[in-house]
């Protein structure tokens, strides 16, 4: 079977630990080279992952004609200039979530992507999740009936100063962070945009500013999404659905491990003690082998990545108007911006 064959932009903890050995147990993924700005961390990344290519630098990479793709989990105010140094060099992306650092950004990688002809997505791993598809699968069919609220969190304690996730010009904070997963994955299972959001934003003055604490509704056509974000606070991750007929939710909503099962809790809400509560498991998985054999079958057979751009595009606008409504104090409706004619 044909693969494509991989490059890796720096070596973050996301792709030496989870992203690229899951990669490469998929059917359609070559983790072919890494690159950083130092060598010796790349031949360091390669010695330990097996990987055949080790780069100096980032443009050294871009310039291998043996490399199809590129993987991009660089830090967030990196993912759209190198995303396009990619795409201009002929190479697929996957970025990294969140894609951009605004909406107006993610539109230059559309045009970026229209203007290569290359295949450019977001990497927002729970797309592609069983028990996501699941979850959504179940709403659609009527099992807690009509939807009308959504309740979720994802938190975790870091104040380490040196973390680029507390420098605010290069897109740090709760927000776009995590914030973003609570925001894609309510908006898959309402299988709508929010018509208008408010949000109350709390920052760390000693941390650059950057949002420590973000809570938000998301108004949809159909009820509500309320979510919190917090790196200040112990880890936890929850996603509740409840409808006109019972509830839905996830035990670890966004990051499973891959050896774990994972399950649907479905309650018809007949009493509060779990009397209606019926169990379905998913057996392991890894969500970043799933996603990357499916963005490589993109590449080789034509069609959509599991996030395209225009998605990318939509979850943007969403997070921009929770910065807005976080520092205006009203209700803010997503703007999606248009490409300049």
């Amino acid at each position: 079977m044909k693969k494509v064959r991989w490059g890796v932009l720096g070596v973050a903890n996301i792709a030496v630990r989870k992203v690229i050995p899951a990669m490469q147990h998929g059917e359609n993924c070559e983790m072919a080279g890494i690159a950083s700005r130092e060598l010796v961390r790349a031949e360091k990344a390669a010695r330990e992952l097996g990987i055949a290519k080790a780069y100096g630098s980032y443009e050294e990479l871009l310039a291998d004609r043996e490399i199809d793709a590129i993987y991009n989990p660089l830090p967030n105010h990196l993912h759209v200039p190198w995303s396009i140094r990619a795409a201009e060099a002929g190479k697929h992306v996957l970025c990294e979530k969140p894609v951009a650092m605004s909406a107006a950004e993610t539109l230059e990688l559309i045009a970026a992507r229209d203007r290569t002809g290359v295949v450019i997505g977001e990497a927002f791993m729970v797309r592609t999740h069983p028990q996501w598809t699941r979850l959504v699968e179940l709403v659609r069919g009527g099992r807690i009936g009509e939807l009308r609220s959504g309740l979720s969190s994802f938190c975790y304690f870091n104040r380490d100063p040196k973390n680029v996730r507390h420098v605010r010009a290069w897109g740090g904070g709760a927000l776009l962070d995590i914030g973003c997963y609570p925001i894609k994955t309510s908006r898959m299972v309402f299988g709508a945009e929010p018509k208008r959001v408010a949000a109350t934003i709390a920052r760390d003055a000693e941390l650059d500013g950057i949002d420590r604490l973000t809570s938000a509704v998301l108004e949809y056509p159909s009820g509500h999404m309320v979510f919190t974000c917090c790196t200040q606070a112990a880890a936890n991750q929850s996603a509740l659905y409840l409808g006109t007929k019972g509830r839905i939710w996830l035990d670890i909503p966004f990051n499973p491990g891959a050896n774990e099962v994972t399950r649907l809790r479905i309650d018809d809400g007949r009493d509060l003690v779990g009397g209606g509560l019926t169990v379905e498991e998913i057996p392991p998985c890894d969500q970043y082998t799933i996603q990357g054999d499916l963005f490589s079958r993109a590449v080789l057979e034509g069609g959509q990545p599991p996030v395209p751009l225009e998605d990318s595009l939509r979850n943007m606008a969403v997070i921009d108007a929770i910065f807005r409504a976080g520092e205006t104090g009203q209700w803010e409706e997503p703007r999606v911006p248009q490409p300049s004619r």
